[in-house]
């Protein structure tokens, strides 16, 4: 077989579309061979026209022009009398044979033509695969690089936060506390003076007001609890925070032995909640939250479901159509697929309220923050 392939492999091209074309023409002429009996000298070309067809499409304009000339010589000799011989014939089958040839010539000039366009055609085909495939590479790389940009973002993000949070605890928080207690001792020197009494004591609550504002606002940017105590404590801490402020009472369902999980994972699902809940207490005008979290050994599905209006049906159609939403959503959207997860919200006509419901792996999670 190796062999065969090989001596095929040093045949030129030009050469088999030769032998193609007059192995053809043979095989023509001996079908017209066969019908002599029955077709004796008339119509000595019927079965030539198709093999000179098949050389001017598939062999070219050589291949087919000397098809053509084998195709008049064998007539002449095998079909037309005297038979066996090529001495000259009447004017009618000259005429014949002449027409044979103008036939065979329209044939090849538009064979040719069609197959001169089917090249240029097969080439711009090609040229615009290869510019496809150019083009989706880069697509492929602006994608890979957009992807890897975002989830710097969202590392750098979440970095900052914390930073904020322990300079706002360690350094605001101590000099407000040395105020403090400075205006209290002042406060003990000049109690005889009634009116000024007074201001120090509004001055001294005011001051507590703004250390406990700015402890709060600390830990809304990122809970201590969340790195020492894990997402179980500090969920807890938040939303029994959110329900003082939003009077929206939440259900939280979290098993006692959740346990911990990889940093990464646990600051996007606090931050799925947060953000769910400020929602909630914005849009929804729903008086309940309900909030499940559950695990297994391979992924964690947080469920978080209101009884308020819902999305309206505006909204739900221009994020089918258009894949767009909220700068809330989008960024819910973006760190769970950051970690390897998937975010579906379903919401329904006025009363029925919405679910989000977010599912994450932890293998995937536990690679991404040792790396």
């Amino acid at each position: 077989m190796w062999t065969h392939l090989a001596v095929s492999n040093r045949i030129p091209r030009k050469v088999i579309r030769y032998v193609v074309a007059l192995l053809l023409m043979a095989v023509a002429l001996l079908i017209r061979r066969l019908l002599h009996p029955l077709l004796h000298e008339s119509v000595p070309y019927v079965t030539l026209f198709p093999a000179v067809a098949f050389s001017a499409w598939y062999c070219g304009i050589g291949p087919s022009a000397v098809s053509t000339a084998l195709a008049v010589l064998g007539a002449a000799y095998l079909f037309i009398g005297p038979i066996h011989s090529l001495r000259a014939v009447d004017t009618a089958q000259l005429f014949g044979a002449i027409a044979f040839l103008i036939a065979s010539g329209i044939i090849i000039v538009i064979a040719e033509s069609w197959r001169r366009e089917m090249e240029d055609l097969h080439v711009a085909q090609g040229e615009l695969e290869n510019r496809v495939r150019e083009r989706t590479s880069e697509l492929d790389a602006a994608n890979h690089s957009l992807r890897e940009l975002t989830a710097r973002l969202l590392q750098l993000q979440d970095d900052e936060r914390r930073r904020f949070a322990r300079e706002l605890h360690d350094s605001v928080g101590q000099t407000l506390a040395a105020l403090a207690m400075n205006l209290a001792t002042a406060q003990a020197d000049i109690e005889r003076l009634a009116a000024t009494s007074r201001t120090l004591l509004d001055s001294t609550a005011m001051v507590q007001d703004m250390s406990k504002e700015i402890r709060t606002i600390s830990h809304l940017l990122h809970p201590p609890l969340l790195d020492e105590a894990g997402l179980s404590s500090a969920l807890r801490w938040y939303i029994q925070g959110f329900v003082e402020r939003s009077g929206i009472e939440v259900d939280l369902d979290l098993a006692e032995n959740f346990g911990r999980l990889p940093r990464e994972l646990e600051t996007t699902i606090f931050r799925v909640v947060q953000e769910c809940l400020t929602n909630i207490h914005r849009h929804s005008g729903s008086p309940i939250a309900q909030i499940r979290l559950a695990r297994s050994d391979s992924s964690v599905r947080v469920e978080i479901q209101d009884k308020g209006k819902g999305i309206p049906q505006e909204k739900r159609l221009e994020m089918a159509s258009s894949g767009t939403a909220g700068v809330g959503i989008r960024g819910m959207r973006e760190r769970v697929r950051q970690l390897g997860g998937s975010l579906d919200i379903e919401s329904a006509e006025t009363g029925r309220g919405t679910t989000i419901t977010v599912r994450l792996p932890i293998e995937h999670s536990s690679s991404t923050a040792a790396a």
